[in-house]
């Protein structure tokens, strides 16, 4: 038998580890582990929303199995493992995990502490947001590239409608390199992407007082800005996060520490753990028992009881210190930019997307401005031919075949071929009377389409602002409300014994945060962000009482709150306390007014059926809390207001209705009650209609009413409706219990009034994010009106 020829190539097998090492870390660093800072997802994640897209797997269609789903991004763009895919596609449908979920699951995709079910029990599709990441791939606004086996055309990156690398994060480990992306609060980081197309040149602190920091989908409270500010300046920081608590009574002998927010990738199951492993240990003393009451309808409720006669709040710090209440998060910012892996910091990763934006845009329109020339081509050629009908069809019929009547039109008519083809084509029922007013009306848009795509495509300032206006409307569209706390210092602030009883100023702001602030004796000036909707004189060792919605007041004392400096740059009230770290409210119970305890102030509430009442001063000294007005089920308290002997004598009530209706009267019609009172009528109410509104002014100060007007039957944020700011001197007083006067005209699409406020000027307003909204300023007289802004408004207040 003939030995066989073999071919042996000797080699360096050091220089064969090298390249082929390197082949493989350039395809992890590439191919897999790092996102492209313009779209944010990896090549997994992208290839998964493109063949999602592909196979018109939209919200408004029905879920279909997520085995489907991998088995086609494999088989046609990923040729890896199944089990990644699926990973990779689970981890894009979980709430917990993205600050906003690209793909809508359906069935177990898992927790915190769990793994999701198998691929072929699960079902998903797009979620709105994807569609936005996806939209318009088929205007040539991105390069395709092969696929792995060069069959299929795939996208390098998404469109991305908005900044997916910010809002939602990213992590993964290369080779050489790892990267690791917290999410962001969408409503902030457009804003100041928007900010940034406005003016390239903003400085990374004026970035930073739109993005002030991370937002995570799990909540918690962050403490310590430091490390925040060095990741947005160089790619690279940490800082840390707590979990939201609160101590509570959980029965007649002992108290309890609630855990309703947890940091990010922490389950309550981690948390029981860790506990449980510390108390066998003899680590930590003082826990009675843990239990675990979450569920999904009240969300996260971790009760953790502590032994009779212990402190919890000296329990709660050594949690934090020694279990996963509070964590460390590092930030690498490593993403790929014109294919090359770079450290960001936030300003370039804003400048990265803004101009991919923009060269999406621009690829946008010019495809749409070719294709309406095309079709405007097409359309004025049969316009000619529909001029003369009878010599075309003669001349068609007349010729021995298309070739020839191609040619013989190209000729008589003066056509192109391209013309003259399509007229060829087309069938005989587009040629007639009815047709020719079809086209000339076609010819005209087009002409308008081509000359608006040519003048947006010549003017960059144009450019720029139609992508900050798609901006906004991605904002307005997915926007929610800022979850995660910023704080300068911990919430459980420990009292300094050694602080002098001097007077200071308590603030309470929209967004639910508590401070205290120096009394200088003048009026307060605030940042923008900060919109204070209550303030209470006290002093540093006293205390003041928190008027709740359902007729209660709390107890605070005064030194436990944060102590804010007043300082010319106008500090903001970030570094306050949550509401919740001091009391504990019932479900569905809000704080919406401050009470000084100093036995001089009476209290003035207002109710949402009309109802107002004068609260004698005589608060009681031996109870935490008390009930100041009974409220009906049906009813609730929507303000609360500390009158001194002066205001109780001379000011002004105003309460404004959900129907626009505004009423104005004298506080003294309203007789001081005690506890027990049920008040008097405030306002009469039309049918349907609620109190929205209640103010306390001086007669002799300017004060100002806002009103912002919407759709009953829109969803919050979906519209935007008219604004309008009068003078509060322009409506005279009348009797209590009237209907008062008309303070807004309703405009089209317009039936009630979904905000309110009187004050003395200016009015501030806050988005439920924190974020500033800046009323118009041509609005400023009585019958003006404008958008509030493009995100929802929870907050209105006058200038303290």
């Amino acid at each position: 038998m003939a030995r066989k020829e073999k071919n042996i190539v000797d080699i360096d097998v050091a220089e064969e580890m090298r390249s082929s090492f390197l082949e493989y870390a350039y395809s992890v660093i590439y191919a897999r582990a790092l996102p492209d800072a313009r779209d944010g997802l990896k090549p997994v994640q992208r290839r998964i929303l493109f063949q999602m897209a592909a196979m018109g797997l939209r919200p408004d269609r029905g879920h279909v199995k997520s085995a489907r789903v991998v088995g086609e991004v494999m088989g046609r763009l990923h040729p890896h493992g199944d089990s990644a895919i699926y990973d990779a596609l689970v981890r894009m449908a979980q709430p917990f995990t993205l600050r906003l979920p690209l793909i809508d699951g359906h069935g177990n995709f898992g927790s915190v502490d769990d793994g999701p079910a198998a691929m072929r029990y699960t079902e998903a599709r797009m979620a709105q947001a994807a569609v936005a990441m996806t939209a318009n791939l088929d205007e040539d606004v991105v390069d395709f590239a092969s696929n792995y086996d060069g069959r299929e055309q795939e996208p390098e990156v998404l469109p991305a409608a908005f900044p997916n690398l910010l809002v939602n994060g990213a992590s993964g480990i290369a080779v050489g390199m790892a990267t690791n992306l917290v999410p962001h609060n969408l409503a902030e980081v457009v804003s100041a992407a928007r900010q940034l197309i406005a003016n390239p040149k903003m400085t990374l602190q004026e970035i930073m007082s739109f993005v002030p920091g991370p937002d995570f989908p799990t909540g918690g409270v962050i403490i310590g800005l430091d490390g925040i500010r060095d990741a947005y300046e160089t790619g690279r920081g940490s800082f840390r996060v707590r979990a939201r608590t609160r101590i509570e009574q959980t029965s007649p002998r002992r108290k309890g520490i609630v855990v309703t927010e947890l940091p990010m990738n922490v389950g309550p199951e981690r948390v029981i753990e860790r506990l449980k492993d510390l108390v066998q240990a003899k680590k930590l003393q003082g826990i009675y028992d843990v239990t675990d009451l979450t569920d999904g309808d009240s969300g996260l409720n971790l009760v953790i009881e502590v032994k009779s006669g212990m402190n919890p709040e000296a329990i709660l710090e050594q949690l934090f210190k020694m279990t996963p209440l509070e964590e460390t998060v590092s930030i690498n910012a490593v993403a790929l930019v014109g294919g090359q892996p770079r450290t960001l910091g936030l300003l370039e990763l804003l400048h990265v997307f803004v101009d991919h934006r923009l060269t999406v845009t621009r690829r946008r329109s010019a495809y749409r401005q070719r294709k309406a020339q095309e079709r405007l081509h097409l359309v004025e050629g049969l316009l000619i031919a529909i001029i003369d009908i009878d010599e075309v069809i003669a001349l068609i019929r007349s010729s021995d075949d298309a070739a020839a009547a191609r040619e013989r039109l190209m000729s008589v008519f003066d056509l192109s071929e391209t013309q003259a083809s399509y007229i060829l084509d087309m069938p005989l029922r587009r040629l007639t009377k009815f047709s020719r007013i079809e086209l000339e009306t076609e010819r005209d848009e087009l002409n308008t389409t081509i000359s608006e795509l040519i003048d947006l495509l010549s003017d960059d300032a144009a450019l720029r602002a139609h992508v900050s206006n798609e901006l906004s409307e991605v904002a307005q569209g997915f926007s929610t409300p800022r979850r995660t706390l910023l704080s300068e210092m911990p919430t459980s602030v420990e009292v300094d014994v050694n602080v002098p009883d001097s007077p200071c100023l308590v603030v309470l702001s929209s967004t639910g945060l508590i401070a205290r602030v120096p009394d200088m004796g003048t009026p307060m000036e605030r940042a923008a962000h900060d919109v204070i909707i209550s303030v209470a004189p006290s002093r540093s060792h006293g205390e003041v009482g928190l008027v709740t919605s359902k007729g209660r007041v709390l107890r605070v004392s005064v030194i436990e709150i944060p102590s804010l400096p007043v300082t010319a740059a106008s500090p903001s009230l970030a570094a306050g306390a949550p509401i919740g770290a001091f009391v504990q409210t019932t479900g569905g119970e809000t704080i919406v007014g401050l009470l000084p305890l100093d036995g001089e102030h009476e209290l003035l509430l207002a109710t949402a059926t009309g109802r107002v009442k004068r609260v004698h001063a005589d608060h009681p000294r031996n109870k935490d809390d008390w009930t100041v007005m009974p409220i009906a089920e049906d009813d609730a308290v929507i303000g609360a207001r500390a009158l001194s002997e002066s205001e109780a004598e001379h000011a002004d009530v105003a309460l404004i209705t959900s129907d626009a209706q505004l009423l104005r009267f004298p506080a003294s019609s309203v007789r001081a009650q005690g506890r027990a009172g049920n008040g008097v009528a405030g306002i009469g109410l039309g049918a349907h209609a609620h109190v929205i509104a209640a103010g306390v002014v001086d007669p002799g100060i300017p004060a100002q009413v806002v009103t912002i007007a919407g759709s009953s039957t829109a969803l919050p944020g979906t519209q935007a409706g008219s604004v309008k700011v009068s003078d509060l001197s322009e409506f005279p007083a009348k009797g209590r219990g009237t209907r008062g006067m008309r303070c807004h005209k309703f405009r089209r699409g317009e039936d009630v009034l979904v905000l309110a406020a009187v004050g003395s000027s200016p009015v501030r307003a806050a988005s439920a994010s924190g974020v500033p909204v800046e009323l118009p300023q041509e609005i400023a007289k009585r019958d003006g009106t404008g958008t509030p802004g493009t995100v929802p408004i929870l907050g209105l207040a006058g200038h303290w």
